[in-house]
């Protein structure tokens, strides 16, 4: 009789289970069906399900109820239903929170916020419930009281630093700059590691001059009441490195050193995105100030060979005086007085060699100073190898070819497959070009149009196409041995005899097929010498003249990159890439003109 009763207990408690299981499997169901009348469009079949099922369960089912009465303006029935769960649970602030939401919706602002500031004045001086209610209008998209709850939670708890995180998130979100400079300023002394995270907060919500001459006078105020404080400097260099105002971004660092007597690791770091500005000036400045610590400083010998590339970047970019390249000479000279001639100065002997050749034209010095190098033992493959080329073409310059080829041919055969070996093969083929051996400067260009570097790839396609275009109508193609001479003297950086060689051609072959590649060449010369405004002429006459020509697309994309990063002419900039992805469809510039015009017609910049 026992286990009878025992078993029809359990079988009652299994039929309540699966009745329970059952009717959950149905709610389910009912749910999502409201949920697919919605994304249709049809809310008041979804508001039927939703009220029987809050009927049914009234707090489970309140929210999807309570917002569908609300998309469908039924302002009186949803307040009704809130207001008697606000009553049945008073402690639960949710629902006076979504009885603002609904006068909100109504129109009736006043009791709205009657509401919400009610809820300020009685905020408990509990962090988490203060968190909790903060939390809640957050949930409700209502980020003003949710900041307004945080601000009163500081006061409550007697703290200005409470929140902080919080605080930086809700005033990103909004964009409010002012608010989210001031946060960060109070947040960032006690929290330094925390600056990085400012500076991209900044970048992002910072929309010009204004926001950063703001940022600047917050910053300058706070130096004047707490001049020991570290991170505003720090933050103060990095303003006005958005600016691009370097000299004031490294005086900043500067005084900030001095007065810590460090070793000037952090002039050495911003000194390298000076670099990458192109202000080279004022990281010259910065690499003499650590130098000047004196030898026993660990970044010296590092700042004394950064100074020297700096000052020869500087050169190299054609940003210099005369005198610059002089002095450059000389800190090569000295560097390798200083630590000599070995296998770790051998990047210095380099640059010192291309410095005499193509800037001072100082041939024999700088073909002397490489084979002193290459002897050196030692020597990584890699950079033996590279002077071996700088070599080969200070040869080539010097008139003496044959050993120029010599040593391209060592260079290719001891790096055979490799980005190298096709560097020292283009060469060659180059040599032979310069010289007047078109056949087989044809050959190997042949060969290196399938080269894995696309650039090695496009530029021995136009060369070998410019070989081809000329040496047909001229049998001993006199004229292009005379361009392919100007070529040498543009590689040499002598302009003045290029344009002399390329102006005499004409003259000496009338009616010869080489306007366009003179044209182009040039120009070159011009934008060599940062002489864009005399270029533009040129380049437009290939591209109106030439339109079927071997540079029409080069000069079409080089005047589009002209007028977008030298002339700051973005409108016409944008018609000339827009003429590369139009006229000429299998440019090999297609892609990055695609890229450049989408970038100014405003598109995102992953579309």
């Amino acid at each position: 009789m026992i286990i009878f009763e025992q078993m029809r207990a359990l079988f009652s408690i299994a039929i309540i289970i699966l009745t329970m299981v059952t009717c959950l499997f149905a709610q389910d169901n009912d749910l999502q069906l409201a949920k697919q009348y919605n994304t249709n469009g049809e809310p008041q079949k979804a508001l039927e399900i939703y009220q029987k099922l809050y009927k049914q369960n009234n707090e489970a089912y309140y929210s999807y109820y309570v917002n569908t009465l609300l998309s469908l303006k039924k302002f009186d029935e949803a307040e009704s239903t809130v207001k008697k769960l606000a009553r049945k649970h008073p402690e639960a602030h949710e629902y006076q929170i979504m009885l603002g939401t609904i006068y909100t919706q109504q129109g009736s602002l006043n009791k709205a916020n009657a509401i919400y500031d009610n809820l300020i004045q009685n905020l408990p001086a509990d962090r988490n419930e203060i968190a909790n209610l903060a939390g809640q209008f957050y949930q409700s998209s209502n980020i003003d009281y949710t900041i307004k709850i945080f601000l009163q939670g500081r006061k409550i708890l007697n703290s200005n630093t409470e929140f902080a995180n919080e605080l930086i998130t809700l005033y990103r979100y909004k964009r409010d700059k002012t608010a989210l400079t001031e946060e960060y300023l109070n947040f960032l002394p006690a929290n330094p590691n925390f600056i990085t995270q400012a500076e991209n907060s900044f970048a992002t919500v910072y929309e010009g001059d204004a926001d950063y001459n703001m940022l600047k006078s917050a910053l300058l105020r706070r130096i004047q009441s707490d001049p020991q404080q570290v991170i505003y400097t720090q933050l103060l260099t990095w303003q006005y490195m958005q600016q691009k105002e370097f000299d004031l971004a490294l005086n900043q660092s500067l005084a900030l050193s001095r007065r810590q007597n460090d070793d000037g690791s952090s002039i050495f770091e911003l000194c390298r995105t000076l670099n990458s500005n192109e202000a080279y000036d004022a990281a010259i400045r910065g690499y003499e100030y650590i130098i000047s610590k004196g030898k026993t400083n660990p970044l010296y010998i590092a700042s004394k060979i950064e100074l020297i590339n700096t000052k020869n970047l500087k050169v190299t970019s054609d940003k210099y005086l005369p005198a610059d390249l002089l002095s450059l000479e000389q800190d090569y000279n000295d560097l390798l007085t200083e630590f000599g001639r070995n296998s770790s100065t051998v990047f210095a002997m380099q640059k010192l060699a291309q410095l005499q050749a193509f800037k001072l034209h100082k041939l024999n010095d700088a073909q002397k100073l490489l084979e002193d190098a290459v002897s050196i033992p030692g020597i990584r493959p890699e950079l033996l190898a590279s002077c071996k080329l700088d070599l080969g073409d200070i040869y080539l310059m010097n008139n003496q070819p044959w050993e120029a080829t010599l040593l391209y041919s060592q260079v290719e055969k001891d790096f055979p497959n490799t980005d190298i070996n096709q560097d020292a093969k283009f060469r060659n083929a180059k040599l032979a070009y310069y010289t007047g051996d078109f056949t087989w400067a044809k050959g190997q260009l042949n060969v290196l149009k399938a080269a894995t570097s696309q650039l090695i790839a496009n530029d021995a396609l136009n060369l070998q196409l410019l070989i081809a275009d000329n040496t047909l109508a001229d049998s001993v193609a006199g004229a292009l041995k005379m361009y392919a001479r100007a070529d040498l003297q543009i590689f040499a950086e002598q302009p003045a005899k290029a344009i002399m060689t390329l102006d005499s051609i004409d003259k000496k072959f009338p009616n010869n097929s080489l306007s366009d590649d003179i044209l182009m060449s040039k120009s070159r010369i011009l934008i060599q010498q940062k002489n864009y405004t005399d270029a533009v002429p040129l380049l437009k006459k290939i591209a109106d003249e030439h339109p079927n020509d071997l540079w029409a697309d080069d000069a079409v994309f080089m005047l589009g990159d002209i007028y977008d990063n030298r002339l700051n002419d973005k409108v016409s900039a944008k018609a000339w890439y827009q003429k590369i992805i139009t006229n000429y469809p299998g440019s090999l510039w297609i892609n990055e003109a695609r890229k450049r015009f989408r970038l100014l017609r405003g598109d995102k910049a992953d579309s």
